[in-house]
């Protein structure tokens, strides 16, 4: 019994090193690509190669280059390449690799996947990745079509398609990434076709492809019987009832924040219609967790406004999903804590379940070790940024941990000590701080857990 333990946290700890060496891998070699002169029009250092590779497979959005201006087609296919692998993991990519040349998944195989995504059983772990890339593939597919309605009569049908797809790829995969320009969205602020095939494809890679899987099969076992569509929602499981729920409420809640602090602001949404403002609004509350791309100037933000997307940059997309952040069902699942505290209750309840205890102190250990990284990157851009505003440090840093890529024109400014802080900071937002920090420190014996100890109380409070 006591070996099959270890064997197990063997397999875990190789996980999580996988992980975290496969995306290291992929970005160090994809830095010595986009380094080459074939990616460039004009010389690039190394180390804005390097962030470019980071801000790419770690799909953020951050930038010390203009990629539209800095490379070559090769280099923005590359740019392209990487986005994918990160959108949809290494795991996931090699697993791919595998099955286009026919090869078996071994059981090692089939346990990584089932802990890359935090799934309950080893059955059907292949059929589940093969829906995850069809059901990438149609989605980016759609949403290449209807960016490519706008692209091609402004760019051309060649270079209107490339744009369709690049875009809609970098969208879903919640990277933030565009060849159009040095302005991001901003010129389509106005384009109700541009902004909501750009919140569909963000918000359907940040829902997580679990939420996916669950609603698709709950719909076709409930669709022929005619039920009306709440009784369809309470068939869902819990995770994608709290995913669904949590994703809209930011959705509403960011939209009147930012639709209320930006209203008259001539340098952002003050300018725009009634109509206008709320589309723009909408679309900084989605593009804030955590897509990137931004039809309206971050740095003509409000401070409020810069402070109300820090909040949602934390807490992100969902889990197994394309998006950064805490999580929107780590999020809900402390406030449904705190809340089960204050009525004086002993577990956390959401939807009539019961959370396990164990859920609970990892959902509080991964918001702390995130907090404590983002404190960690601001503190450092305070020393190596003497001067600067540090709201737009604060905007700046919530960003890079939440694999964001929205910047207050800070990042290209920034030394290299600084751009270094931001990279680290991606990495550890794209693999998962708790990840990161048990790839050096390893895994205690989990036997520890069963030893009966004295009890006793401490003041908290």
């Amino acid at each position: 019994m006591k070996e099959n333990a270890k064997s197990q946290r063997k397999i875990r700890l190789s996980t999580m090193q996988i992980i975290a060496l496969g995306f290291f891998g992929v970005i160090f070699l994809g830095g010595i690509i986009l380094w080459l002169p074939v990616c460039n029009q004009k010389p690039i250092g190394f180390v804005d190669a390097l962030f470019t590779s980071v801000t790419s497979v770690c799909v953020t959005g951050l930038v010390t280059v203009v990629p539209a201006e800095q490379f070559t087609l090769f280099g923005k296919i590359m740019v392209l390449i990487l986005i994918q692998i990160g959108g949809l993991g290494v795991i996931a990519c090699t697993t791919a690799f595998f099955l286009l040349l026919n090869k078996k998944i071994t059981m090692k195989g089939r346990i990584l996947i089932q802990q890359a995504y935090g799934l309950d059983t080893l059955s059907g772990i292949v059929r589940f990745i093969i829906r995850i890339l069809k059901g990438t593939f149609l989605v980016e597919g759609i949403g290449a079509v209807l960016f490519s309605i706008r692209f091609v009569p402004e760019f051309g049908v060649v270079r209107g398609i490339w744009y369709g797809v690049f875009h809609s790829v970098s969208a879903f995969c919640n990277a933030g990434i565009d060849i159009i320009g040095d302005s991001s969205f901003q010129r389509y602020v106005d384009s109700p076709l541009m902004n909501f095939t750009t919140m569909f494809l963000i918000v359907m890679g940040g829902l997580g492809f679990p939420v996916w899987y669950d609603v698709i099969s709950t719909v076709r076992q409930e669709g022929g019987k005619h039920v009306p569509r709440r009784r369809i929602f309470t068939r869902l499981g819990l995770q994608s009832k709290i995913v669904l729920t949590m994703t809209v409420f930011l959705i509403l809640a960011g939209t009147l924040g930012f639709f209320l602090l930006e209203y008259h602001n001539p340098d952002t949404m003050g300018n725009l219609s009634a109509p206008g403002k709320v589309l723009a609004s909408a679309f900084q509350s989605v593009t804030t967790r955590t897509a990137g791309y931004a039809s309206v100037s971050q740095a003509g933000l409000t401070d409020s406004s810069k402070m109300l997307g820090c909040i949602l940059m934390f807490i992100g997309g969902s889990p197994a999903g394309t998006a950064g952040g805490i999580k929107t069902t780590t999020t809900a699942m402390l406030l449904l804590t705190a809340v089960s505290v204050l009525r004086g209750r002993r577990d956390t309840e959401c939807f009539g379940r019961r959370i396990d205890a164990g859920t609970v102190r990892s959902g509080i250990t991964i918001m702390l070790l995130t907090f404590l990284f983002w404190l960690a990157g601001v503190a450092a851009l305070s020393v190596f940024e003497p001067g600067t505003d540090f709201i737009d440090l604060m905007y700046e840093a919530s960003s890079a941990i939440g694999t964001v890529g929205l910047s207050a024109d800070l990042t290209p400014n920034l030394t290299t000590a600084s751009q270094i802080v931001l990279m680290i900071m991606m990495y550890a937002g794209r693999i998962g701080p708790v990840t990161m920090a048990l790839v050096f420190a390893g895994r205690a014996d989990k036997s520890v857990q069963f030893r009966e100890l004295p009890e006793k109380k401490i003041m908290i409070g």
